[in-house]
């Protein structure tokens, strides 16, 4: 019996710790949020997160169709608006020398202005209002060439004297060049009587009789041309760009 007895407690032990295993496992049961033969629910985020994924998507998939259908387009579009396109757009040249209706104008320092020493201060005048040397020389013409020069004028009661005027000492004969370099040079030199002409020209300021007006300048620019050519070879007209061009002219 009390062999018995002694197997009782442990037999009650065990029991007691079964029913505490049993109990916890009960417990762990009891503490989860669901049972175990349900399936997992996965809670998403609202779907405007997803928004710009899509958007993203959109337009991967949108702009290489654009840019198929541009370029199957647009032989189409140079074939057949090509020469409208043209018409509507103003050229533009890529050209960097510079291009605008330059002029040409001789002017000739007379005798009288070569003796008294006025060829500086003259070219100073032309330089300063920005227009370009192309060529300069000092020559002693003959008759034949001063009634050459002075032809329109052989009619004239004074044509004589003239000639006979020009002869007597060297001539600084130039060629000047820039826009309405003909009209321009004119005004620079002043009225054909110096006594006319507004201070501030170079006859305004160098001489009193006419004379003895110092300068001659072409009057147009036909005459302008057929001067040059008559006191000046081709190759003695010297092509160049003055490095003051950029700052003289705004526009060529």
């Amino acid at each position: 019996m009390a062999k018995q007895d002694e197997q009782h407690p442990a037999s009650s032990s065990a029991s007691s710790s079964t029913s505490t295993g049993s109990g916890s496992t009960t417990k762990q049961l009891h503490g989860l949020s669901r049972p175990l033969w349900q399936p997992l629910t996965v809670t998403l985020p609202p779907p405007i997160f997803l928004l710009p994924f899509l958007l993203l998507g959109f337009c991967l998939l949108l702009f290489p169709i654009q840019n198929k259908e541009s370029n199957s387009a647009s032989p189409v579009i140079s074939e057949s608006h090509t020469s409208s396109l043209q018409s509507s757009f103003p050229k533009v040249s890529t050209d960097s020398s510079p291009k605008m209706s330059t002029e040409q104008t001789f002017i000739a320092i007379k005798p009288d202005g070569v003796q008294r020493g006025l060829v500086g201060p003259i070219v100073s005048r032309f330089e300063n209002r920005g227009f370009k040397l192309v060529s300069i020389k000092l020559v002693t013409p003959g008759k034949e060439h001063l009634e050459t020069h002075y032809a329109d004028l052989k009619d004239k009661a004074f044509f004589p004297g003239l000639i006979q005027y020009m002869s007597s000492g060297p001539i600084c004969a130039m060629v000047w060049e820039g826009r309405d370099a003909v009209k321009t040079g004119r005004t620079i030199l002043g009225a054909t009587n110096p006594l006319a002409s507004a201070p501030g020209t170079i006859r305004g300021d160098f001489a009193i009789d006419v004379g003895r007006n110092v300068c001659h300048g072409s009057d147009s620019v036909e005459n302008a041309q057929k001067e040059i050519a008559l006191w000046f070879k081709k190759e003695e007209l010297v092509q160049w760009k003055s490095a003051q061009f950029d700052w003289v002219y705004e526009k060529a």
